[in-house]
C-alpha cells in the first residue's frame, strides 16, 4: 500500500509539473486583441473596377473578385476557380471586380497598397472601417517593388503607426489583418521565417518571408509586429495546391516607404543603374576565377556608354559588395545598385584576374525603358524586347545534357517577358513556339514570325530537366 502511495505521488506531481509548463507556454503565446482593436481602423478594403473585352478574361474568384495578377503568378495558368459569368463573343466587354487590401499612411488620406492590386484599374473605391466609401486617385505605382500610393479627399482619418523592418528577426512574432476572399478586417498570425529572401522574377524587394495565412484579397494589407507597428505589406504567396502553403512574402515597410515618399514627391521613382549584364558565381566558375567561396556577381556584359563603362568595369569582373554590403548572391546586386540614388557613388569590390580592387562607379538614374536599359547594346533587338541576354552553347554541354540544341540564357531583366514568365539565368531555351532554338540567330528569326499570338510556349532545360513556360507578349510585340 505505501508503494501505491508514492507511485500516486509521483504521478501526482508529474502531473501538476505538466499543467504548469502547460499554463507557463500559454502564456507566453502572444495576444492579438488589443493590437487589432487599434490597428484595424486604419486598414482599409480596396476594390476596382476595369473594362475588359471578353476573350480576354481572367479567371474570378469567390464573389466575383479577380484573383491578383502577383497571386496568378504563383497558382499558374491553371487556376483553382471558373470562369467568371457572361463568356460572350469576342469583341464583346464587360466590367470586372477585384478585390485588395490597403492601409491609412496619413490623416489626410494617403493609402498604400501593392501595385498589383490597382493594374489597370479603371475606377478605385476604398471601403474604411466606419463603411464609408470613398473613390481613390492613383497617385502613383512602382511596378519593381509592387507599391502603389492611393489618396482618397477625407481628413482626420485614423493611421497606423510605421515600424523599422530593419530591426526584424527570424522567429518574431507577427500578424497580418486583411481581406481575403473579400472577407473585410481578417485577422491571421505566425512568425517569421526568413530575411532578405529574394524572389526569382523580383529582385528590387527583399522580402520577409513569413507563415501567416495569406490568401488572394490579403495583397496590400499591412503585417504588424508585437507593438502594433506595420513592419511589412503583404503581397505573394507560394503554392502548388491554388491555396496558402505556409509561404507568405511581404515587402518591407521601410522599401514601402521609400517609394511612396518618391511617388509622393515626384509621381516616379528614381533608382540606380550600373548597365551591367550579369550572371550568377558557380562552383566551377568561382574555382576558375580563383575566388573562394560561391557569392558575387560575375559580369558578362558591360552596356556601352553605361556607368560601369565609364568606371572601367570589365567583363569577367565579379562584384563581391557595394557600400561595405556583401553581394551573396547575384540577384542580390540590381537591389544594392537600386537604391543607391542617381548621380550617388558605389564603392565597389571587385575581383579581377584573381586580385580584388577597389572601384568607384557614378551610379546613373535607371532609364525609362528599364528593359533595354538593362541589356547590353550588343544584344539584338529580340533579346531585348524578350528581356534576356543569351548565348550559343558549347558542343560539350549540349552533349553532357544530351541535348540536340539550344541558347544559354545569361541574363534576364528585372522586368519584361522572360521574367514575368519565371526565366532564370542558366535557363538553356530549347524551343519557341514548338521551333527548335539553336543559335542566338535562330530565336530573332522565330520571334520574328510570330503573329496574332498573345501566348507563345518557351520550353527551356532547367536542372537536369525539360519544362514549359509561358511568354506572354505585350500587345505591340504580337
Amino acid at each position: 500500500m505505501q508503494r501505491i502511495r508514492r507511485q500516486f505521488s509521483l504521478w501526482l506531481l508529474l502531473m501538476v509539473a505538466m499543467l504548469g509548463a502547460q499554463a507557463v507556454q500559454a502564456r507566453e503565446l502572444p495576444g492579438f486583441t488589443e493590437l487589432v482593436k487599434q490597428a484595424a481602423p486604419g486598414v482599409v478594403n480596396i476594390s476596382t473596377t476595369r473594362e475588359i473585352e471578353r476573350r480576354n478574361m481572367r479567371f474570378n474568384g469567390p464573389q466575383g473578385q479577380e484573383i491578383p495578377e502577383r497571386f496568378r503568378q504563383f497558382f499558374g495558368d491553371q487556376m483553382p476557380f471558373g470562369p467568371g459569368p457572361g463568356s460572350g463573343g469576342p469583341g464583346d466587354s464587360e466590367q470586372r471586380s477585384s478585390l485588395g487590401s490597403g492601409f491609412i499612411i496619413s490623416e489626410d488620406g494617403y493609402i498604400l497598397t501593392n501595385a498589383h492590386v490597382v493594374d489597370g484599374a479603371d475606377e478605385i473605391v476604398v471601403r474604411l472601417n466606419d463603411h464609408r466609401e470613398l473613390k481613390a486617385e492613383l497617385i502613383g505605382a512602382d511596378a519593381k517593388t509592387d507599391i502603389a500610393l492611393l489618396k482618397v479627399d477625407a481628413t482626420d482619418l485614423p493611421t497606423l503607426s510605421i515600424g523599422d523592418s530593419e530591426q526584424l528577426e527570424v522567429g518574431e512574432w507577427v500578424a497580418a489583418i486583411g481581406s481575403p476572399f473579400g472577407f473585410d478586417h481578417s485577422v491571421t498570425s505566425g512568425i517569421i521565417s526568413a530575411i532578405n529572401r529574394t524572389l526569382p522574377s523580383d529582385t528590387y524587394v527583399p522580402f520577409i518571408q513569413t507563415d501567416v495565412a495569406i490568401n488572394p484579397g490579403n495583397s496590400g494589407g499591412p503585417l504588424f509586429n508585437l507593438d502594433g507597428e506595420v513592419v511589412g505589406i503583404n503581397s505573394q504567396i507560394f503554392t502548388r495546391s491554388g491555396g496558402f502553403m505556409g509561404l507568405s512574402f511581404a515587402i518591407p515597410i521601410n522599401v514601402a516607404m521609400n517609394i511612396a515618399d518618391q511617388l509622393r514627391s515626384d509621381g516616379r521613382v528614381s533608382r540606380g543603374w550600373l548597365g551591367v549584364v550579369i550572371q550568377p558565381v558557380s562552383r566551377d566558375l568561382a574555382e576558375s576565377f580563383g575566388l573562394e567561396g560561391v557569392r558575387g556577381a560575375l559580369i558578362a556584359e558591360v552596356a556601352r556608354d553605361s556607368p560601369a563603362a565609364e568606371a572601367g568595369l570589365q567583363a569577367g569582373d565579379i562584384i563581391l559588395s557595394v557600400n561595405n554590403e556583401q553581394v551573396e548572391r547575384f540577384s542580390n546586386l540590381p537591389r544594392l545598385i537600386g537604391r543607391v540614388s542617381p548621380g550617388g557613388d558605389a564603392e565597389l569590390e571587385v575581383l579581377r584576374d584573381g586580385e580584388r580592387i577597389d572601384e568607384t562607379v557614378t551610379v546613373g538614374d535607371w532609364p525609362k525603358d528599364g528593359t533595354q536599359a538593362a541589356m547590353s547594346d550588343g544584344m539584338n533587338d529580340t533579346q531585348t524586347r524578350l528581356g534576356i541576354a543569351v548565348a550559343p552553347l558549347e558542343p560539350e554541354v549540349l552533349e553532357r545534357n544530351n541535348l540536340p540544341s539550344g541558347v544559354r540564357v545569361t541574363a534576364v531583366a528585372p522586368s519584361g517577358v522572360a521574367a514575368d514568365a519565371g526565366v532564370r539565368a542558366g535557363d538553356i531555351i530549347v524551343a519557341l513556339n514548338q521551333q527548335a532554338i539553336d543559335s542566338p540567330e535562330r530565336l530573332a528569326e522565330v520571334f520574328a514570325l510570330i503573329k496574332g499570338k498573345r501566348v507563345v510556349p518557351l520550353r527551356i532545360y532547367r536542372d537536369g530537366r525539360s519544362l514549359f513556360v509561358a511568354l506572354r507578349l505585350a500587345q505591340n510585340e504580337q
